[in-house]
């Protein structure tokens, strides 16, 4: 598993509440590196770019290709323009949980989609409220206390050994609940920029194809063969109760995947485990979180 972990620079500055603000509205950000430049990794050679002069406000995003050193620009704004809508909700999903699995520290919804959700706005045809629900768990992500600091629950199974470490969580509480739903409500108007000659559609149809494909390799994966009828049952009836059985079976078949053990392990975010039960039963991505939002 080949992973890139979180800059120091971004997790230090994903901390920051102003940061956000600055990342998410455009506000001005006072800070001795005002420049966030932050790749993430998607598959084969290929990477989302996110470039933002915290400052002067300033954002863009860019993919990367194999055959490119220099990110090219799918949406570019400033103070007072429209964000440009580069990608479509279900592209922006599909990536982050591409990420997730590549990079255990980047947990799906989190980091990433918190990031470049701004680029990817709700179009009529999607289900706003499914949306919601996986961006309102990305920004709780950032305040998810660590094993530990919540009150005891008997009905909640301890965390896995892995999970205790302290380099597993940030810093908690770094957006509030109502900080939180001020970003969800925001209404900022987008401009559509994928028409344009010079968008890469090329390269991103190129990237989200290879990105489908690695999920599928997942859930063909002969180790979580074991809990896919499991999984489809959980994935039918939408009922996320049956998850901690998945944990069991897995950690007996011998998996240690971080991202796949974390996304099923208490405390349960129900985002979380939607995305990887989909991903194990081979179902499609959104078709548990219907169910459950």
């Amino acid at each position: 598993m080949g992973v890139v972990p979180v800059s120091e620079a971004l997790s230090r500055l994903s901390q920051d509440p102003a940061f956000w603000a600055s990342v998410l509205t455009g506000d001005r950000f006072t800070e001795s590196r005002p420049t966030l430049h932050v790749s993430f990794p998607v598959v084969g050679g290929y990477a989302l770019v996110l470039e933002a002069d915290l400052d002067g406000g300033e954002r863009a995003l860019g993919l990367r290709s194999p055959a490119s050193l220099e990110p090219i620009q799918l949406g570019w704004t400033a103070p007072g323009l429209p964000l440009p809508a580069a990608l479509r909700w279900w592209e922006l999903d599909l990536c982050a949980r591409v990420i997730a699995l590549e990079d255990p520290t980047l947990p799906h919804p989190g980091l990433v989609v918190a990031l470049l959700s701004p680029f990817a706005p709700a179009l009529p045809e999607d289900n706003g409220h499914e949306i919601t629900q996986v961006r309102t768990a990305a920004y709780r992500s950032l305040l998810r206390p660590p094993p530990g600091d919540e009150p005891p629950d008997p009905r909640r199974e301890p965390p896995l050994p892995l999970f205790t470490d302290a380099a597993w969580w940030p810093s908690p509480r770094v957006l509030d609940d109502a900080t939180i739903t001020r970003y969800l409500t925001a209404d900022q108007p987008h401009a559509e920029v994928r028409s344009g000659h010079r968008f890469p559609r090329a390269d991103l149809d190129r990237m989200l194809r290879l990105a489908d494909r690695r999920l599928a390799e997942l859930a063909d994966n002969p180790l979580f063969a074991r809990v896919r009828p499991s999984a489809r049952q959980i994935t039918e009836s939408g009922d996320l109760s049956h998850v901690s059985e998945l944990v069991h079976v897995l950690t007996e078949a011998g998996c240690d995947h971080p991202t796949v053990l974390d996304a099923l392990s208490e405390p349960l975010v129900p985002a979380e485990a939607c995305w990887m039960v989909e991903t194990l039963a081979g179902a499609a991505p959104g078709t548990l979180l219907r169910r459950c939002v």
